[in-house]
């Protein structure tokens, strides 16, 4: 400050001067007036006036802040332009890159998320790492995803970072860099102390319409403080960690609306056929929850869901004489009736975002044995998800009314389930027959749920499910070929 109260900036004999407005300064004292730029180096400063209070004398606590312009191109030039005095530019670069690779390569968010926050961590040298996003609309966060250091001793299950910095990071709307967390008694917290930690990185996750949350990062005592550098590299990272949660909630939604369109489409399959009203959705349910038994990974169940509805989908080509008889098929129609797999399968053929899901609609009737159709598979040759769909799609019609039950009525869910334990090993694949009987109890629970003025039993209010007065087949019917394979 000069000595008339003004602010003034003095250039020391820098190597490549300093700037003011665009001017370089000749020596001496010159007057800054707010909003006039300063910049030395790389570095520019914008000169605002700020009515502001201090309760104690100033720290040598160093605060820097990142404007929410910073961008993924900046971060790319601050390394080019300083790869030859940055050791670990190759290593920032490449980080960079993966990030990149990671965004345009999105299966999961979660996925994503933990790749950038792992490549964040080790480039970035911290101790620990944390991804914190706003919990719906509201002015609150909540801890995502974190990750440690290589080599780290701690415990996940006693990880620290500060909720304080995060909050005023988020609600700043702006990046900030904590050069020296413990000489601030206002930054100071418990979660820091017992962090150990001595500088903190907090980078704000936004999109230009909202704000989505924090990266937090953080080093410790035997560590240097992070810097300018660091925090625009930590602000890249951050711009693909938010491209990434935009691209999965825009993925999230188109398939809930796919997913939404193909059960519409199933569902007019139906409306041909009156026995088989709500048929799709039960096997559907009971495929993810045998998924789910068997545990299957996130990508599979997602599969089992979009393909399931969509089994029966060749129905459409046939014809309305056939599909809706009320009475047993003869053979001639019973064998048009098996073309409903290869049909389904031609007109998913067409479109090659469904094609994952063709072996379910073309193989679900396959046999363990291999005298099922259309192609006789046998054992491991059957897909695994049609072999899913096969106990379930077969437990329920058996369950259902049905044209060809002589007594035009289902099996009850004990039968059912008898037949199901019958045919493992012969129709069905031995391992899903066995899951899919662990899980019998909510199976009548949401037969129960679906269809309950047909399945013959109430579920107790707690406990195991309880039969009562379930039906029995007519004698007829018992007589007849009980074997599951009957049921379309």
């Amino acid at each position: 400050m000069g000595g008339d109260g003004t602010w003034v900036v003095r250039d020391l004999e820098s190597t490549n001067g300093t700037y003011l407005n665009g001017n370089k300064l000749p020596p001496g004292e010159h007057a800054v007036r707010p909003r006039d730029v300063i910049q030395f180096g790389k570095v520019a400063v914008l000169v605002e006036l700020v009515d502001a209070t201090l309760d104690g004398p100033p720290s040598d606590q160093m605060i820097v802040t990142a404007a929410a312009r910073s961008t993924f191109e900046e971060g790319l030039k601050r390394i080019a332009f300083d790869r030859n005095s940055m050791p670990r530019a190759g290593d920032q670069l490449l980080a960079l890159l993966r990030a990149g690779h990671h965004l345009n390569h999105l299966e999961s968010e979660d996925q994503l998320l933990e790749s950038i926050l792992n490549d964040a961590v080790s480039v970035l040298d911290a101790q620990r790492g944390a991804i914190v996003l706003a919990d719906g609309d509201g002015p609150d966060v909540k801890l995502r995803l974190r990750a440690l250091a290589v080599g780290s001793s701690e415990s996940k299950g006693r990880f620290h970072f500060s909720k304080r910095l995060t909050a005023r990071c988020y609600a700043k709307g702006e990046s900030v860099l904590f050069c020296n967390v413990q000489d601030d008694g206002d930054l100071m917290t418990q979660s820091i102390a017992d962090g150990a930690m001595s500088s903190v990185l907090c980078v704000l996750l936004r999109t230009p319409r909202r704000k989505l949350g924090v990266l937090h990062l953080d080093r410790g005592f035997f560590q240097s403080p992070f810097t300018e550098d660091d925090l625009l590299l930590a602000d890249a990272l951050a711009a693909n960690v938010s491209a990434g949660i935009e691209c999965a909630a825009l993925l999230k939604k188109q398939r809930a609306l796919f997913l939404k369109t193909i059960t519409m489409l199933a569902q007019m399959v139906e409306l041909r056929d009156e026995y088989t009203g709500g048929h799709t959705q039960r096997v559907t349910r009971y495929a993810t929850m045998l998924g789910e038994k068997l545990d299957l990974p996130e990508d599979q169940l997602e599969l089992l869901r979009l393909g399931t509805p969509l089994h029966d989908i060749g129905k459409i080509g046939i014809s309305d004489e056939i599909l809706r008889a009320p009475r047993r098929l003869t053979p001639q129609e019973f064998a048009t009736m098996q073309t409903h797999t290869t049909l389904g399968a031609e007109y998913l053929g067409g479109i090659p975002e469904l094609h994952p899901i063709i072996p379910i609609v073309r193989n679900h009737h396959e046999r363990w044995d291999g005298t099922g159709y259309p192609d006789r598979m046998s054992k491991e040759e059957i897909p695994f998800l049609a072999r899913i769909v096969a106990v379930a799609d077969a437990f329920d019609a058996m369950t259902s009314h049905r044209p060809y039950h002589e007594s035009k009525r289902g099996r009850s869910p004990v039968d059912a389930f008898a037949e199901v334990e019958r045919q493992a090993g012969r129709q069905f694949d031995p391992k899903c027959a066995e899951a899919f009987l662990l899980i019998r109890e909510e199976i009548m629970r949401t037969m129960y749920e679906l269809m309950p003025e047909t399945t013959g039993f109430h579920p107790a209010p707690s406990g195991p499910v309880t039969a009562i007065g379930l039906r029995q087949q007519d004698e007829a019917e018992a007589t007849e070929s009980a074997s599951a394979e009957h049921y379309l």
